[in-house]
């Protein structure tokens, strides 16, 4: 069933780009015929105008999709954020990029289920992974793997002193199916527990909660969105084979010197981008030094200038080392 999956999704890319490439021939056919009605004295300059800015558009939009061409960045993500030392300050940090994201994904149009949530003791979180289902959820999101950074005037310091806070974001591609992970029982801890996610409705009384352990790596996961022990077990699994997979592809990346700091401590000198709350307003990435003074858009969720930034100089330093 899921090997069908495959072959539709597959086939619906293809003609997705069939679609789009005929798309393309019709504006540009719709572009000459205005073209050919301003010859004849006819008053459709803004007409041209306004055609030509949406080509340009869904022309950028479209070279961005040809930046993404790994074997899983058409893939669903799974995305874990863990807040660094310093307590209530970074697990709150850790709630505001959760909140960052889900905001990023409504806009782009992904589904998300968040499948483990540990809530911090006073604020914020302890940790939480989320899928994020639609095509290219992995490809894009891969730009946001590092150490984010906060400065702002704490919220928790009754003094109102400045505060640097630290959270680690990690996004691995789902692995429907792949031959090659293995994860053999006697390799594995499961423990049931009860849910303690936030939200009333999706709190068991029952242990429905699974938490794997898998022994050799060390690599842990859980899973308690779902009410039925077996579905969350389902969903862990999925999780896990696919924390694996990335694994895998990290020790051939290093085998070839090719390693991303993906994993880097969550402290400071880390970090991807930072968010200056105060004494100034900005967010800057540091891979690609794009910066904006708009730090609250961005921590609403407009993401799309630095995912896109990202990609292109990845893309561009991927390029010189293949000349």
């Amino acid at each position: 069933m899921e090997e069908s999956q495959k072959v539709l999704r597959r086939r619906k890319q293809i003609e997705d780009q069939l679609a789009q490439a005929d798309s393309f021939k019709g504006a540009v056919g719709d572009l000459e015929a205005l073209m050919e009605l301003q010859k004849e004295g006819e008053e459709v300059t803004a007409d041209i105008q306004s055609a030509l800015a949406d080509l340009e558009k869904r022309l950028s939009e479209t070279e961005l999709k040809t930046l993404l061409s790994g074997p899983h960045d058409i893939n669903n993500a799974i995305v874990t954020i863990h807040p660094g030392a310093g307590g209530t300050e970074s697990q709150d940090w850790a709630e505001m990029l959760l909140r960052m994201y889900l905001r990023w994904t409504e806009r782009s149009g992904y589904k998300v289920e968040v499948t483990d949530y540990q809530p911090g003791e006073e604020a914020g979180l302890k940790s939480v992974t989320f899928l994020v289902e639609g095509d290219y959820a992995y490809g894009y999101l891969s730009a946001e793997i590092g150490v984010h950074r906060l400065v702002r005037i704490s919220p928790f310091d009754s003094n109102a002193r400045r505060h640097t806070s630290f959270a680690s974001v990690f996004v691995t591609p789902e692995i429907e199916e792949d031959a090659e992970i293995e994860v053999e029982d006697k390799d594995l801890r499961i423990d049931t527990y009860r849910s303690s996610g936030a939200g009333g409705q999706h709190v068991n009384v029952t242990d429905s909660a699974v938490r794997i352990t898998h022994l050799p790596t060390g690599i842990v996961v859980a899973c308690q969105n779902e009410r039925s022990q077996h579905r969350n077990k389902d969903m862990a699994m999925k999780i896990l084979k696919s924390k694996l997979y990335e694994l895998r592809m990290e020790e051939k990346r290093k085998e070839l010197n090719e390693v991303e700091d993906s994993k880097a401590d969550i402290a400071w000198g880390s970090q991807i981008r930072s968010y200056v709350l105060h004494p100034y307003r900005l967010a800057k990435d540091h891979r690609t030094k794009f910066e904006v003074g708009d730090v609250d858009s961005v921590l609403d969720g407009y993401l799309d200038p630095f995912i896109t930034q990202f990609l292109k100089v990845r893309s561009q330093s991927k390029s010189r080392e293949g000349n």
